[in-house]
């Protein structure tokens, strides 16, 4: 598939980490998406697609439209139509906040569609890209569309969120919740109520998804992968604590997870293969 990014300038930089458009004939079909540090918009323009909750006793759901996603705390499965043309937003954890005018508790771990937050709104969108609109331009068109919807004023909360999200996400989820208020000269029940409210998680479950999202992307399958080391450069100082989570966010071990990923090599500059992964 062509994979086309944009990342947005000022001042939705502080909420958006990218923009992008997906076109193609989809080499696997059905992907296994661990936790990470992002919610989602995305914009089908293509053949349906079906979403599954590692949770079974969730249903699984249709989309032919369009969906937003929060902050997951455990995987999902996704599974492609047979000719994709789906157009998607990166946000951070704390990101869709200023754009929708729900709790994000209501988003953690949920699909809601589109219409469902911005009423009466997709069918417009889907016009003005048309069948025939560049990737680029598509981009753009949901870009102008982010810009009219972002809050003039921040809401209560929502930037000692970023503040210390931001740290989180530098970090890469090492700094400990103390220290962040701490600096913050905020109680850890303000910060986690105000994580809650914006984010839909505490800092301290943010963190260890940020954690984990550095370990899963520095693996490189094609070579020897030394797990005690990873984990430990990563955060983990608890072996039995690194492989639970593990399991308990792909669904593998370590050792099945790279068995997996050396069956089924990423595409070179695809860059949404370096969290999903193939779903057998």
């Amino acid at each position: 598939m062509e994979y086309v990014v944009r990342v947005p300038g000022a001042p939705l930089d502080r909420f958006v980490d990218d923009i992008y458009c997906l076109t193609g004939v989809p080499r696997h079909r059905r992907m296994n998406v661990p936790p990470m540090p992002s919610a989602h918009l995305f914009v089908n323009l293509g053949g349906p697609a079906r979403l599954w909750d590692s949770d079974l006793s969730v249903p699984s759901a249709v989309f032919a439209d369009g969906w937003f996603m929060g902050v997951w705390t455990r995987r999902f499965l996704f599974e492609y139509p047979a000719w994709v043309r789906l157009v998607g937003v990166h946000f951070k954890p704390w990101g869709i906040s200023p754009f929708v005018d729900m709790p994000a508790t209501e988003l953690r771990d949920r699909w809601v569609p589109v219409d469902a937050v911005w009423r009466r709104s997709l069918d417009r969108i889907r016009n003005q890209v048309g069948d025939s609109t560049s990737a680029i331009e598509t981009l753009r068109i949901l870009e102008e569309e982010l810009r009219s919807r972002l809050a003039e004023a921040p809401s209560r909360g929502l930037e000692l969120v970023q503040h210390t999200g931001g740290r989180l996400e530098t970090s890469h989820g090492a700094v400990p919740v103390g220290a962040l208020t701490d600096a913050a000269g905020v109680s850890v029940n303000h910060l986690a109520t105000q994580f809650k409210s914006h984010v839909g998680v505490t800092p301290k479950r943010v963190a260890r998804i940020y954690r984990f999202a550095r370990l899963i992307v520095s693996v490189d399958p094609s070579r020897p992968v030394d797990w005690s080391e990873v984990a430990h450069t990563a955060g983990y100082f608890d072996q039995a604590h690194f492989s639970r989570e593990f399991k308990d966010f792909t669904g593998h071990t370590p050792t099945e997870y790279l068995a997996l990923r050396r069956r089924f090599p990423a595409e070179r500059g695809f860059p949404p293969d370096s969290g999903p992964m193939p779903a057998e």
